[in-house]
Parts: C-alpha cells; structure tokens; sequence
C-alpha cells in the first residue's frame, strides 16, 4: 500500500514539475488545450506548432513513463 502511495507521489510532482516547466517555456501543456479544445477546437488546433502536440503526444507521456521508471529505483534502492 505504501508502495502505490508513495509512486502516486513521485508522479503527481513530476506532473506538477513538468507543468510548470512547461509553462516557463511557452509550450501548450494539457489544461490549456483541454480548455482552448472546450472553447474553439478549430482555434486551438490551429494554433499549436509542432513543439506543442511533440509536448502533448510525445515527451510528457514519456517523461511521466519515465517518473515510474524513477520511482521502481527508489523502491530498489531502499528495498521497498
């Protein structure tokens, strides 16, 4: 039980770390095309260039893969 609690930790800040990072950057994280997408999907579309859907379809999911990878060390480490 400890184990789940603490890996939906460690994803929940790496979510929370990756927005933030991303909106530092100027790239479209998913609260604002899930809102520009309940507004004008055609807009929203329209607008995101290529580093945008990379982001959205490509890196966070992996980035957030990787934070499980991440948290499975830690278990390791400590013998968890």
């Amino acid at each position: 039980m400890l184990k789940i609690y603490l890996s939906g930790l460690i994803i929940l800040i790496s979510a929370i770390l990756l927005n933030v990072i991303s909106g530092k950057l100027g790239i479209t994280g998913w609260y604002d095309f899930l809102t520009g997408l309940s507004q004008s999907e055609k807009k929203i579309i329209q607008n995101l260039s290529f580093l945008d859907y990379a982001w959205l379809f490509f890196l966070y999911p992996f980035l957030l893969g990787a934070s499980v990878i991440l948290a499975d060390r830690i278990f390791k480490f400590f013998n968890l």
